[in-house]
């Protein structure tokens, strides 16, 4: 039996993990068969919905006023000093 060639490692835009972000949480299909429809890895693609999800928790955190920034967001607060 020979060995299986290990797959190249591949890069996607952000634009591309995106979609298929999306399309995981619309759709009534399972993660893996998206993964296996796009020809991509179960893990990766459950991976992207994972950052997605701390990157939609992390701008909700950062665009809250903050007291101890005289009620400025993060943001606001660096572009002052910036």
């Amino acid at each position: 039996m020979g060995k299986k060639k290990p797959r190249l490692r591949r890069s996607f835009t952000p634009e591309f993990k995106a979609e298929i972000v999306e399309l995981c949480r619309r759709s009534d299909r399972s993660v893996g068969q998206i993964a296996k429809d796009f020809d991509l890895t179960e893990t990766a693609v459950r991976l992207w919905v994972s950052q997605a999800d701390l990157d939609a928790i992390a701008t909700k955190l950062n665009n809250r006023p903050r007291k101890c920034l005289g009620f400025r967001t993060p943001a606001e607060s660096v572009a002052l000093t910036g």
